[in-house]
Formats: C-alpha cells, structure tokens, sequence
C-alpha cells in the first residue's frame, strides 16, 4: 500500500530507537526513548501558502510529541505537517 500526503503533510518513517544496556541490564521498549529523527519517505505537494521544502529521502529532526502514528504493512510511521519539522539533517 501507499500513501500520499496531501497538502503541507509528510510521511516520515522514525530512526529506531537505540539499544541502551546499563551494566547488562536490557531496557524494555516500552522504557526505551522515543527517537526524534527520522527519513522522509513521502511528501505532498504543499499549499497556496506553504511550499514544501523537504523531499523524499531526507532525514529530519521533529519535536517529541510531533505527527501522528500509523502502521503500514507492519511498519510504524508518521504523518506530519512539515511545520513540525524541525530541520534536515544533512
């Protein structure tokens, strides 16, 4: 399946979150911190008001509580306006 955003919005897929061990002690994923970049993987075409500077296959930073979360085919993503990105790490 695929998915177009529309408008200003932007399919993002997050980094994932690293595994952190402290002193042979396994964090669960629940506990884990939730990652704040990730790549582009779709764009929209943007609006009247706003073009769209990000592009499929850029790798962005976005604010913690930024999009909403979906699942795809077993995948987790976000959609977000591209306001809720933060910047493009190059």
């Amino acid at each position: 399946m695929i998915i177009k955003p529309l408008g200003d919005r932007v399919l993002v897929e997050p980094a994932q979150a690293e595994e952190v061990t402290a002193g042979g002690i396994i964090i669960p994923d629940s506990a884990k911190e939730k990652p704040l970049k990730g790549k582009v993987i779709a764009v929209g075409n943007g609006t009247k008001d706003e073009e769209m500077i990000v592009k499929a296959g850029d790798v962005v930073l976005y604010g913690k509580y930024a999009g909403t979360e979906i699942e795809l085919d077993g995948a987790k993503y976000l959609i977000m306006r591209q306001s809720d990105i933060l910047g493009i790490i190059e």
